[in-house]
């Protein structure tokens, strides 16, 4: 991506417990009530529009629209953006090859959340959803009238199917984990399809895992003889509202809307979907990206460069307002943007070696010198969220975390220390303080010094580290970085490589780098995906985990995450999660900003109100006709 500056008691237990504290109950009598209630809500069978992972949902099952879209929004025009680098396939499942941006518009999946909850999911492609309180297993009950982009109708068949095939064919820490939760799914019928999910594991988020899955088209998949695992330049059929117009293989791909589409009045889908088009252009660098911007090759832009927003945009297009500059806000956590260590390496197994290298970035410098002080510092997997563990432990955390204490998998000082933070450096480049810091990890690491400034270790080896990058936006933070690491004696360059060298290099299975830029992605309600992004089990088999991380603490923190039956409990172990993963030191967070930064010609136009979870300008903003003809007329646009 370019330049990216940018265990508490169930509900059940609770009431026995409650019964008992007032007397009304005898042990035996307590026990028996407490093992029947279980019984009782097994067999009872929940029927909704919905599902949440903790509380009510927002939205009623009659519902006309989402409350921050507008319903009356016209349809119509184009909206364009930009990406780098190129494309050479249409498949967004395979590692093999580059998919092109939005190549996974086209799909859609039976159940979808909103921008403004957290841990909602309503029918899409089903009417209603069935599922025990234990949810246990899960029936969703198909729509009849869900048509893929060539008019043929979606069943249960395509969606057993679907399942089958990306467990088959699909990324290996996807079939790694979902191996271990799903049992079976069936077709109970043409519209009504079973996933019943394997017992002894926690079952809270397995409903909306399945329904998350995207649908493929069982018939075309055969006829055409497709293969997920595959780059291919033929696009999967989907049911969703945008299907591939054009391409040219590298340089541009535009989706059109399907004017057939079955889900336009869907109460999801008013005042969505609203553009005729959607085009993304590619470019080699960031430089000549916005050069086009200015130009018209597109009209959109998500501006991530802070050097580019603070002094970029004082040309014409801007001061008389065809071109609007907007600083939107935002309720998104953080990103988790990091650098990450690869820890299949020797050199970095060692945590001093990893402590001492983030000890030379220096944030405060970089945000006042290069950023123009628009960003905040990362410190937190769940950062900017509730999410974030803050302080010392709470009771609560510290109850979940003294077993790993007493395992000998943490030290003991977790339990009274406050959350690890990102150090804090000086306002010149190099922090004297820091350096020295660092040179001491590093010699205790067995990392000395010799006569030509190098460190080398026991073997006479000498520590180089190359940051691996692909986009020269970065030259201007990861040189003085460098730098800094070369006054420690650590023998650091960059290397920066094309699109292709980049994937080629990070992914599974070279894993060729020492250091690279890297979302550290998490939810705000975690779940089955933390084992995909962090667990062992995944690390050499995933792009999500490319630190490669194996760390028997974090995946025990991770079950304790997926077994929580409360949004407290839940709450309470996402904290304690956090507080271990950043002693881990996997990487070097870097910056996030509270807003989003945008600029796009003046002729879309978006809800006064934005939900806090997303900037939309692909779902529900729209394009105003009478502006676009206004620009056209005064020669702005073609």
């Amino acid at each position: 991506m370019p330049v990216i500056e940018t265990a508490i008691p169930s509900k059940i237990t609770q009431r026995a417990d409650r019964l008992a504290k007032l007397g009304l109950m005898g042990g035996a009598v307590m026990l028996a009530l407490a093992a029947a209630t279980v019984a009782a809500n097994a067999e009872t069978t929940i029927t909704a529009h919905g599902i949440s992972t903790f509380g009510e949902l927002k939205y009623p099952a009659d519902f006309k629209h989402l409350d921050y879209v507008n319903p009356d929004a016209p349809k119509g025009g184009e909206i364009s953006e930009w990406t780098s680098g190129g494309f050479d396939s249409m498949n967004p499942y395979s590692i093999k090859g580059r998919s092109a941006a939005l190549s996974s518009a086209a799909f859609e999946s039976i159940l979808e959340g909103t921008d403004d909850e957290v841990g909602a999911n309503y029918c899409l492609l089903c009417s209603t959803l069935e599922y025990p309180e234990d949810r246990s297993w899960v029936i969703f009950n198909l729509r009849d009238d869900v048509m893929f982009s060539n008019g043929t109708p979606m069943t249960a068949e395509d969606v057993m199917f679907s399942y089958e095939v990306f467990l088959a064919k699909g990324l290996t820490d996807f079939r790694t984990i979902f191996a271990t939760k799903v049992e079976k799914v069936e077709a109970l019928d043409p519209l009504r399809v079973k996933f019943t999910f394997k017992a002894g594991i926690p079952t809270r988020d397995l409903p909306q895992d399945v329904g998350g899955l995207p649908v493929l088209s069982k018939a075309q998949y055969e006829a055409e003889g497709l293969d997920l695992a595959e780059s291919n330049l033929t696009p999967f059929l989907g049911t969703g509202a945008y299907a591939l117009g054009s391409m040219r293989i590298g340089e541009s791909v535009t989706y059109k809307r399907n004017p057939d589409y079955w889900g336009k009045d869907h109460p999801l889908r008013v005042g969505t979907n609203n553009f005729d088009s959607i085009r993304i252009e590619y470019f080699a660098d960031y430089d000549a990206a916005f050069e086009g911007f200015k130009g018209g090759s597109y009209t959109f832009r998500n501006e991530a460069s802070s050097i580019k927003w603070a002094t970029g945009y004082d040309f014409p297009a801007v001061e008389n307002g065809h071109i609007i500059k907007a600083d939107l806000p935002s309720g998104q956590k953080s990103t988790g943007q990091s650098f990450v260590f690869n820890l299949r390496r020797e050199k970095f197994q060692d945590p001093r070696v990893r402590e001492a290298i983030g000890l030379m970035f220096n944030f405060e410098w970089s945000n006042a010198t290069l950023f123009y002080g628009i960003y905040d510092r990362i410190n937190s997997y769940w950062g900017n969220s509730f999410m974030e563990a803050t302080g010392v432990p709470s009771p609560e955390e510290a109850a979940l975390l003294q077993p790993l204490v007493d395992e000998g998998l943490l030290d003991a000082s977790v339990l009274t220390d406050e959350a690890l933070m990102a150090p804090v450096s000086g306002d010149r480049q190099l922090d004297r303080g820091n350096l020295r810091k660092a040179s001491a990890l590093l010699a205790d690491a067995g990392w000395i010094v010799g006569d030509d400034g190098m460190r080398r270790n026991d073997k006479g080896e000498v520590l180089r580290i190359e940051f691996l990058e692909d986009s020269p936006t970065f030259d201007r933070v990861i040189n003085p970085f460098v730098e800094n690491l070369r006054s420690l004696g650590v023998d650091a360059v960059l290397t920066r490589v094309d699109n292709a060298q980049m994937e080629d290099r990070t992914r599974p299975p070279k894993y060729d780098f020492d250091i690279t830029n890297h979302f550290a992605q998490t939810g705000y309600f975690s779940g089955t995906e933390l084992k995909q992004y962090y667990g062992a089990d995944t690390a050499d088999v995933s792009s999500f985990n490319a630190m490669g991380l194996k760390s028997k603490a974090v995946d025990r923190m991770i079950d304790l995450v997926l077994a929580a039956d409360s949004l407290e409990s839940l709450t309470t172990a996402t904290k304690a999660l956090d507080r271990v993963m950043r002693l881990e030191r996997f990487g070097i967070f870097q910056w996030y900003k509270g807003s989003h930064t945008v600029a796009y010609y003046n002729m879309y136009e978006h809800p006064q109100t934005l939900p806090p979870y997303a900037l939309g300008e692909l779902s529900f903003w729209w394009y105003n006709a009478e502006k676009a003809a206004a620009l056209k007329a005064a020669g702005v646009l073609k």
